[in-house]
C-alpha cells in the first residue's frame, strides 16, 4: 500500500468512526498529507540546518502553491518533485500550503 492509499484509508476510517470531530479529522488528514513530505523536507517541514532541500515550515502558502503548481505542470523541473506534485489535487496542495505556512520555522 502506498502512502496516498494509506492516508485515504486512514481518513475514511476516521470519517466513519464517529470518534473524531470534523475539525479533528481534517487536521489529522492534513497532517497525514504533510507527513509524506517529511522524508525530504523534515518533520513538520523543518529541514535540518544545512540540508540541500528547503524547509517548508513558515514559508508563505502562496509560494508553496505556486511552486507545487509549477512542479505539477512541468514548468519547474526537478529530480522527483514533479512526479510527487502530480499526485496531489489542487485542494490537497492548498491544505499542505496552509499547514506548512502555519508551522514555526
Amino acid at each position: 500500500m502506498n502512502i496516498k492509499s494509506a492516508t485515504a484509508l486512514l481518513a475514511t476510517c476516521l470519517l466513519f468512526s464517529g470518534i473524531a470531530s470534523a475539525d479533528e479529522r481534517q487536521a489529522l488528514f492534513t497532517q497525514s498529507l504533510a507527513a509524506t513530505c517529511a522524508n525530504c523536507h523534515g518533520t513538520a517541514g523543518k529541514s535540518l540546518q544545512g540540508a540541500a532541500l528547503p524547509s517548508l515550515a513558515g514559508m508563505k502558502s502562496e509560494v508553496i502553491i505556486e511552486q507545487m503548481q509549477a512542479f505539477k505542470s512541468g514548468a519547474r523541473s526537478a529530480t522527483i518533485m514533479h512526479q510527487i506534485a502530480k499526485g496531489f489535487s489542487d485542494d490537497q496542495i492548498k491544505l499542505l500550503a496552509g499547514y506548512f505556512a502555519s508551522q514555526q520555522p
